[in-house]
């Protein structure tokens, strides 16, 4: 019998010793992330839904063989990610088609994040803003793209993105830096407004 009140309740680290005695709780963190991880893979990739949930499924089998493995050390969060970030490389190299960041579900309240830091906020119609927010991402080197995903739509911290990444904080901060500057080079090259 499954326990929803559990699953709201436990934390990551608590539900991944439950479902290392009882396979059974794994239910709990697939409920859990399947929706975050797909909007991940979406914002990364430019691949369809159907293509999107089967990367999902391949990562959950992952994390379920390898949930053993885990490091306590690290947010379980951090570490799913990681997982997904992988496979989203993975994929990659089998298509052998660069992700073209097809973004999905950009909500307001991360492209106002985004625009803001980036400084390209004015009175923008926050429609457009949005649309090309998502093609300005879509342009971008995968690098780039990825650790202002993580930042500002995944709103991950920068010891996150660095153990989803596995580069170093510094490294962090210097590629979220960097990428603020080719966001706006594209921006320009693009020619788009977004007022």
């Amino acid at each position: 019998m499954i326990d929803f009140k559990l699953g709201k309740t436990a934390s990551d680290e608590e539900l991944v010793k439950l479902t290392l005695k009882d396979q059974g709780n794994f239910i709990y963190l697939v409920d859990r992330y399947k929706g975050k991880l797909l909007s991940y893979i979406r914002r990364l990739t430019n691949i369809n839904n159907d293509d999107a949930e089967d990367i999902l499924q391949d990562v959950f089998i992952k994390v379920y063989l390898n949930l053993n493995g885990f490091d306590s050390a690290l947010k379980f969060s951090s570490w799913i990610y990681r997982i997904t970030h992988n496979q989203v490389i993975s994929n990659h190299r089998k298509l052998k088609a660069r992700p073209e960041g097809y973004m999905t579900n950009l909500e307001d309240s991360s492209a106002r994040k985004l625009a803001s830091d980036i400084d390209i906020v004015a009175g923008a119609d926050w429609g457009i803003m949005k649309s090309n927010i998502a093609k300005v991402l879509g342009k971008l080197d995968q690098k780039y793209r990825e650790v202002l995903v993580l930042k500002f739509l995944e709103e991950k911290s920068y010891q996150e993105i660095s153990d989803i990444i596995k580069k170093p904080s510094g490294t962090v901060a210097s590629t979220i830096n960097k990428a603020k500057r080719e966001f706006k080079k594209e921006l320009n090259r693009q020619k788009i407004s977004l007022l």
